[in-house]
């Protein structure tokens, strides 16, 4: 069933022991759009995408991924329609780049199935798509922290998903490496994949994203085009700073320029 949104959630409630985190959002993501997740330090935000993507328990309400409850796919058919890049994945010792990627691959085999021709295209095309394929015979750890993230990005790519979910995927990052994360996520964007990220930097999400998300308290304090949204009064009531909102000198979108405080 294809909707005009592949992925919703409606009373979402989730959190960690006896904590509410989650508390009953709905929520529905543009196809084609590049949704960015923003708000304050433990407001939701991860645990929003984790739940969305079934790597947390939700307590309540459901998540739809192209019109059917998630939880009745198989992990397989979900990894085929839905692939996630979880924070701070964690390097296997030794691995490849090109054996990294090719992990992408395995919602496409059986049991038994054969390394096919379809799947070494994809994780070429994965590769070159993310811009590490010369970096293939490299191993992740030997590879800066951009190249890393670049290369689960490939793998990522790899499962052929029109849905892909990014944890703060330009964390730990400096900001030559950010730019280039957000940028390849852009370019994947406008060739047509639905792109769901948690960010922590407001001018960056206010840049690339189409659609932004504004949580606060594990609730949807806002959302909608950055430039219809961001304004003075919203960074105050979700974030606790004043400031002014001035147009980007160079993309026109909603630009936030703190105050000083006076001595």
């Amino acid at each position: 069933m294809t909707t005009t949104a592949p992925l919703e959630a409606r009373g979402l409630r989730a959190g960690h022991g006896s904590r509410e985190i989650l508390r009953g959002l709905d929520l529905a993501f543009p196809r084609g759009g590049f949704t960015v997740i923003v708000g304050p330090n433990a407001c939701g935000k991860s645990t929003l995408l984790r739940t969305l993507a079934r790597l947390h328990e939700l307590s309540g309400g459901s998540v739809l991924l192209d019109g059917r409850a998630i939880a009745d796919f198989s992990h397989r058919e979900r990894a085929r329609r839905l692939a996630v890049l979880p924070q701070g994945a964690e390097t296997p010792d030794g691995i490849s780049v090109r054996e990294l990627v090719s992990r992408g691959r395995h919602p496409h085999g059986g049991l038994f199935s054969r390394w096919s021709a379809d799947d070494e295209v994809a994780v070429l095309d994965a590769m070159a798509a993310a811009g590490v394929a010369d970096l293939a015979a490299r191993r992740l750890d030997e590879l800066s922290g951009g190249q890393r993230q670049k290369a689960w990005i490939a793998m990522a790519l790899a499962q052929a998903t029109d849905l892909l979910l990014l944890d703060e995927p330009t964390t730990f990052l400096d900001l030559a490496h950010q730019i280039e994360v957000l940028e390849l996520c852009r370019t994947l964007n406008r060739a047509g994949k639905t792109i769901v990220a948690v960010l922590h930097d407001l001018n960056q999400a206010g840049r690339y994203a189409s659609h932004l998300v504004v949580m606060k308290d594990g609730t949807i304090h806002a959302r909608g085009s950055p430039a219809e949204i961001v304004t003075g009064g919203l960074i105050e009531a979700v974030f606790g700073v004043s400031c002014v909102v001035i147009p980007d000198p160079l993309a026109s979108t909603p630009m936030i320029v703190p105050a000083f405080k006076k001595d």
